[in-house]
């Protein structure tokens, strides 16, 4: 059983479809990036799947759960963090997590373990008898992760968690995310593509309430034009022709010149490698080879043309 499935959930808010049937499953260990432009549907699925929309049809489970008949025993396995951040700024950040342990039904010595713990993780132990108003917005987003985190729920639905903080900050909550991976199933909405890269195990890409693609994050960047490609610095002049003529090249184009040498991009035909092929050229030609460097591929490039390719768009 997953740990999370949707199944042609639908939101209509008057004459706006805002989600049109998606389904997806999620299992126990993995983090799933949820992707798409503003507008997409992203926030309204979360919204939904923790219990704070009513669908317009269809439903979920969580946990075995249904959204529609067992909410508060959804809520319980969640930890949710929405995009807003509601937090009452008039507390200090001791006193707000203990509130809110308080409303998960904790007290006494456990209560005070759980908000010692979400403090400590959420590096907010310098801050603790801090006004919450008070709080640069990088630190209230660490306030409101740590309330999510302060029961230890199973799921975590996660909307722009890294909102706000700088590249430190950044690091640190992505390898929090990354070290409790493997124990609970995690869905986060991000506009930070490198995040789905480096963190998560699958992407949903999502576009006027419609799930267009459901991948890993390596095979989507499979699809990148720039995928095994190869960038060459030479010394001396560079037979084009010659690179074009390889079998699994499917265009050459020049680069500006650095420090004097010249630079060319090679890109393969999809799907094929072509960095041995582009190396037993330059020992045949004897070529001056200074640099070789291949590329990953740019999961930016694909995003943006699942997203704006005409289907998505109605």
């Amino acid at each position: 059983m997953a740990m999370i499935e949707t199944k042609q959930l639908r939101k209509v808010f008057g004459p706006i479809e805002a989600v049109k049937g998606v389904s997806f499953r999620v299992e126990k260990g993995e983090v799933l990036g949820f992707l798409g432009p503003n507008g997409a549907g992203k926030s309204t699925v979360m919204r939904m799947l923790t219990c704070f929309l009513t669908p317009t049809s269809g439903t979920a489970t969580v946990g075995g759960h249904d959204i529609l008949n067992n909410s508060m025993a959804v809520r319980r396995l969640i930890g949710y963090l929405p995009e807003s951040n509601p937090l009452y700024t008039d507390m200090e950040v001791q006193g707000f997590l203990q509130f809110i342990g308080e409303m998960r039904g904790f007290s006494g010595a456990e209560l005070k373990k759980r908000v010692d713990k979400a403090i400590e993780m959420c590096w907010l132990t310098n801050v603790r008898r801090q006004m919450i108003e008070t709080l640069s917005k990088g630190y209230q987003r660490r306030v409101g992760l740590a309330q999510t985190l302060l029961h230890d729920p199973q799921v975590l639905v996660l909307d722009e968690p890294t909102d706000g903080l700088d590249p430190n900050q950044k690091y640190e909550v992505r390898s929090l995310i990354q070290g409790m991976a493997a124990e609970k199933s995690i869905i986060i909405s991000t506009h930070i593509l490198e995040e789905v890269e480096h963190i998560c195990t699958r992407a949903i890409i999502i576009a006027n309430g419609r799930i267009l693609e459901d991948n890993t994050p390596d095979a989507l960047t499979a699809r990148s034009k720039s995928h095994g490609a190869v960038i060459l610095t030479m010394a001396g002049k560079v037979d084009i022709a010659a690179l074009e003529n390889l079998t699994n090249v499917k265009s050459v184009e020049k680069m500006d010149a650095e420090n004097g040498l010249q630079r060319v991009h090679v890109f393969p035909k999809l799907g094929q490698v072509i960095s041995h092929d582009v190396l037993g050229l330059v020992a045949e030609k004897g070529w001056k080879l200074e640099g070789l460097h291949v590329e990953t591929g740019d999961l930016n490039e694909v995003f943006r043309e699942i997203t704006t390719k005409e289907g998505a768009r109605s």
